[in-house]
């Protein structure tokens, strides 16, 4: 007896690829346009960012350097998002900048949107430094002179000017700086020519994948939290009360996982059936 070609095991075995590619992009696109909210565990070195926030009083100075390029953007984009809702909401005095010149739009777009959305001014809650060559360099002199480093805001005003730079100087003057980054430049170089030298808490946010090679410093208590990717800044927006891109693209990550795992079994079992099959044929 020869086996059916219409049987349920057949055409499981020989379905079409592009019916497994259309599962799956509906398994990515249902979450992302209407988020699920799946349930979140809050890591500890994420807590800790966000307590350092929760800790820091009404006016204090938020630094916010955002070292990455476009194609980091779907993973840091959203830390950058949830970082500077939280310090608005807090009424911090905002510097954002950037050590990365690719990422230069970006960094201006994400402060200057998140800004007008809260209903915060240029120069007087916030101000955007732009960037400028040099990396470490730029670094070490902020922490001798500011105003000599970024003589101007990404805009052309002098920094002098600014009402939000009234009293800020040097690094010295700032409370908390969080370095978004992607790699070089980045959380090293702040660490090694910023907090280590001048004496100011230092937190970090990163990809996925350079996130495991930062946590010697975090250990070491040379940042005292990192946001790491995605799921990272999930966890954030989750400590926000806020959802948003990174919450919706969890569960997007999360649903195309499960899709992909119910069809790994599938296949398994089906193979196993069949292989049964061919067995008791050989049998009779």
């Amino acid at each position: 007896m020869k086996p059916s070609n219409h049987s349920i095991v057949s055409m499981m075995l020989t379905i079409d690829r592009r019916y497994i590619f259309v599962l799956i992009a509906l398994a990515t696109l249902i979450p992302l346009l209407n988020p699920i909210n799946l349930p979140i565990v809050i890591s500890p070195e994420v807590r800790a960012v966000y307590d350092h926030m929760e800790s820091l009083p009404e006016g204090a100075v938020f630094l916010l350097s955002m070292d990455f390029d476009p194609a980091s953007k779907p993973e840091v984009y959203p830390q950058a998002i949830s970082l500077l809702r939280h310090a608005f909401k807090k009424n911090m005095k905002v510097i954002g900048m950037t050590l990365v010149v690719t990422g230069t739009g970006m960094a201006e777009e994400v402060i200057a949107t998140v800004a007008e959305d809260m209903g915060k001014i240029n120069g007087i809650d916030y101000t955007f430094l732009g960037w400028r060559p040099g990396a470490s360099a730029v670094i070490l002199s902020m922490g001798q002179d500011l105003a000599g480093t970024f003589p101007q805001d990404h805009y052309g005003t002098p920094i002098d000017e600014l009402f939000v730079m009234e009293h800020v100087k040097t690094l010295r003057d700032v409370d908390y700086a969080v370095s978004l980054a992607a790699g070089f430049p980045g959380i090293d170089e702040w660490y090694i020519y910023g907090k280590d030298k001048y004496q100011f808490e230092l937190g970090g946010g990163s990809t996925a994948v350079m996130a495991p090679g930062l946590y010697p410093r975090l250990r070491g208590g040379q940042i005292n939290g990192l946001i790491g990717g995605l799921r990272g800044a999930a966890e954030y927006e989750k400590l926000l009360d806020q959802s948003g891109k990174a919450m919706a693209g969890m569960d997007a990550q999360s649903a195309t996982h499960f899709v992909i795992i119910v069809l790994v079994i599938l296949c398994n079992v089906f193979y196993a059936i069949s292989r049964q099959q061919k067995r008791g044929w050989r049998r009779t």
